[in-house]
């Protein structure tokens, strides 16, 4: 599969679910399901000392939603999760407002942080042996704004808030590094810089770029059960 625009993205997930009949939310457990997998993987490589200690910070849309999704299976594998919110909870609508819910009911610890500053995201996310970056997905475009870039640049700084110059943790970006334009590969202002980009259905044509590696860090194409054949008409179509 070639590298999809912003537009082709959209047109995948918007025929899957008026095409064929596959709901949004079953599309969203694939991608989180398969995403939490990957990290495990990955991480099984790290000299860790369990449990696997994950922070997940969520923003407003169905990334974040996709972040919820990955909360609960990591949690399922053995690992200790924290999900830190970069928008107030109501602020939640469809497939990421019943995964928020979910999350909730599950009793994973979740940390609302949309008032938050910088100071604040670097003690929530110190200790993590992983930070997984679900802000921002493929229909962002422009500078972060809000809670988002404070949240970028803690991820970014990767420090506790006492001073320490060790890492907080891998960066592990869901769908495409939260700031990075999706069609441009450009950053217009704060955005993460990923150990690892988890990328579903297809690579990003912004992930050619000159320059986007810096932000993409290694990446693996993630199947979220859209079927084949879309997947080529899509290709066909471009």
């Amino acid at each position: 599969m070639r590298s999809l625009t912003r537009d082709q993205v959209r047109a995948v997930d918007l025929r899957a679910i008026g095409e064929y009949s596959l709901p949004g939310i079953v599309l969203m457990e694939n991608a989180g399901r398969n995403a939490a997998h990957l990290l495990m993987a990955l991480a099984s490589l790290d000299p860790v000392d369990p449990p696997l200690r994950v922070a997940i910070a969520c923003g407003r849309g169905n990334n974040g939603g996709d972040g919820f999704v990955i909360a609960r299976h990591l949690e399922n594998l053995g690992a200790e999760i924290k999900l830190l919110l970069a928008c107030d909870p109501a602020a939640y609508r469809g497939d990421a407002a019943v995964n928020h819910a979910v999350a909730v009911r599950a009793g994973i610890a979740i940390e609302p942080l949309e008032s938050a500053p910088l100071e604040a995201w670097s003690a929530a996310l110190a200790g993590s042996d992983w930070i997984v970056d679900a802000l921002l997905g493929t229909g962002s475009s422009g500078a972060p704004r809000g809670a988002v870039a404070p949240a970028i640049r803690a991820i970014n700084l990767g420090r506790d808030p006492h001073g320490s110059d060790s890492r907080a943790g891998k960066i592990f970006a869901v769908d495409i590094p939260s700031g990075l334009d999706c069609d441009t590969g450009f950053a217009a202002g704060e955005c993460v810089r990923a150990d690892v980009t988890a990328t579903f259905v297809a690579r990003k044509i912004g992930f050619d770029a000159p320059g986007a590696g810096a932000f993409t860090g290694a990446i693996h194409v993630l199947d979220i059960g859209v079927p084949r054949r879309l997947l080529d008409e899509i290709a066909a179509d471009g």
